[in-house]
């Protein structure tokens, strides 16, 4: 039996975790697509990889999965509605239909949830398996509400109303924080998103802390609560402002550069988690497979990091690219002992961006939703989400 080069990464620590970053709806449809498209010597041994790693009857059946959680974003959200348009224009009829006076936007939302319910629905054997430490779904609230608490926490209840083995996610702004708190303390698990600096990060621990604090003096079962805090790689140095700053600075900064500054950030954080013991665990999510300066194709936002015991939440397009350059990839099981390029460090340093992000007081909660890679991410999934609310539309208006 062959393992898939994701599964190696696993390898590396037994409490490492890989998550398919999408609906599971999509999965099946995408797995063919997948093999269709590789080459033939391949095809049986990666069938093999793909069905180990996501099987709807093995799931049924034995109750486990190669993954072992599942996140959804309004993109690929979208992306779920997109592949198979006439599943959900019978939902919206049907959600339309039973409720006449709901507006579009309740409408969309009440698909919305059903979206999540199905996806939660398709693993929930592999929670109760596990007694609750696999199997979850994380469901995010609006990003057209990054800075609305009362709002967030409205749509976070009812996200995680949805199933028992459904995570909340929430934006790395200071109302984001504030709800993440309160929703922890009522003992329901959270996936902070947005997230790209050590600061959000630390306060998205201290928020976890606090919560946790008020659920045990309120006697909430935490038996099976998790918290996870994604630090959103590529987003943070190729959305944000670094390249502009360097530019304006004179300072030349090449992509490997880039990933060290990525690299620094979350290891920093990371390390941090370690030294206070905190529950969360940190996610890895919006990698790249690429080359590096000497023309060796890479995926350091995954190579970097082997050894840790943090979750790696893949995207369908990032795991077919991995298997295409699976005998290039290296999995050290010390990578993440390794220090960060201190050349790179310097250099970045100079960057009141980076600062920012690596920093433990790099910013105040109040400015987190101003960060330049905030900004640019809730700006593509709002816009995703309003896309989908015009699909909902649509339906709705014949």
């Amino acid at each position: 039996m062959s393992q898939h080069v994701l599964e190696k990464l696993a390898a590396t620590n037994p409490e490492a975790e890989i998550w398919w970053d999408s609906s599971p709806l999509i999965y099946p449809s995408w797995k063919e697509d997948t093999l269709a498209k590789a080459p033939e010597e391949k095809q049986p041994e990666w069938r093999e990889q793909l069905t180990r790693l996501y099987d709807n009857e093995t799931i049924h059946a034995q109750g486990v999965m190669g993954f072992r959680g599942v996140t959804t974003n309004p993109p690929l959200s979208l992306q779920a509605i997109q592949l198979n348009p006439e599943l959900w224009r019978a939902e919206i009829k049907d959600i339309a239909r039973k409720n006449p006076g709901m507006s579009v936007e309740q409408v969309y939302w009440t698909m919305y949830l059903d979206l999540v319910k199905k996806g939660a629905s398709a693993i929930h054997r592999v929670y109760e398996t596990s007694g609750g430490k696999y199997g979850m779904l994380s469901g995010q609230v609006d990003p057209r509400f990054v800075t609305d608490g009362e709002k967030m926490l409205e749509q976070g209840l009812s996200i995680a109303a949805m199933g028992e083995n459904v995570m909340v996610k929430l934006p790395g702004s200071k109302e984001g924080y504030e709800v993440l708190e309160e929703l922890t303390a009522r003992g329901i698990s959270t996936n902070n998103t947005t997230s790209f600096t050590v600061s959000q990060y630390s306060r998205c621990m201290a928020a976890v802390t606090a919560g946790l604090q008020r659920a045990r003096a309120a006697g909430v079962d935490l038996s099976r609560f998790r918290s996870v805090i994604t630090h959103m790689s590529a987003r943070l140095g190729q959305l944000g402002d670094w390249q502009k700053e360097a530019k304006a600075r004179g300072i030349e900064l090449s992509m490997m550069e880039i990933r060290d500054g990525e690299e620094a950030v979350l290891k920093r954080a990371y390390w941090f988690g370690k030294s206070i013991n905190h529950p969360s665990k940190m996610l890895q999510c919006s990698m790249r497979v690429e080359k590096d300066d000497n023309g060796k194709i890479v995926s350091r936002h995954i190579e970097d990091f082997a050894g840790s015991d943090m979750v790696y939440t893949c995207p369908p397009s990032y795991i077919a690219q991995c298997m295409e350059a699976e005998d290039s990839l290296t999995f050290d099981p010390k990578a993440i002992e390794r220090e960060v390029n201190p050349k790179s460090l310097e250099k970045l340093l100079k960057l009141p961006s980076f600062r920012q992000a690596y920093e433990f007081e790099g910013m105040k909660p109040e400015e987190f939703s101003r960060y330049g890679a905030f900004q640019s991410t809730a700006t593509e999934f709002a816009a995703a989400t309003r896309q989908t609310v015009d699909f909902v539309r649509m339906v709705v208006e014949g």
